[in-house]
């Protein structure tokens, strides 16, 4: 199958939303290396396991950074993890800003969280992850089944010619 069949077609919205929510997965794989190599070398304490926490943090990484890649290659069972990924960003932000007192850190990461949200949460994303029909309203696609009631309706019909 050509790789250009695998992408499902979503709004600039969802791609933006797709790219901004592999931000955190790729600090958090920059986060593993550097963890790795300051950790190396160093004379281990009891109760500190740093390539556990790496493989702990390399996780995360993925987690997040497959979420991304969903959202990017078009996949509606992506926006949901993103949502998320992005309150929990909005989260981390907010610790940051307020009680560590670190906005410089905190202000940035909430702002790419809410960024997000919003991207997830417009019309056209919202309409996008229904299968929305040209001139059905949300109700009706939400009725129908979704997305994946559109794709059942069109191998049915399909399938009786």
């Amino acid at each position: 199958m050509p790789f250009a069949d695998k992408i499902s077609p979503a709004p600039r919205e969802v791609r933006l939303a797709g790219a901004i929510t592999a931000l955190p997965g790729v600090a958090l794989v920059a986060l593993t290396v550097i963890l790795l190599v300051n950790g190396v070398g160093e004379p281990t304490q009891p109760g500190n396991n740093v390539y556990a926490e790496a493989a702990y943090y390399l996780v995360l990484a993925a987690g997040t950074l497959g979420c991304a890649a969903g959202l990017l290659l078009g996949k509606t069972w992506a926006r949901s993890p993103a949502v998320v990924v992005a309150l929990l960003l909005v989260g981390v932000g907010w610790y940051s800003a307020g009680p560590s007192g670190q906005p410089g850190l905190g202000v940035p990461l909430g702002l790419l969280g809410i960024a997000v949200l919003v991207l997830l949460f417009r019309r056209t994303s919202r309409a996008w992850v229904l299968g929305q029909g040209e001139g059905e309203s949300e109700e009706e696609a939400s009725e129908r089944g979704g997305a994946a009631g559109r794709a059942a309706r069109r191998d049915r019909d399909s399938g009786d010619l």
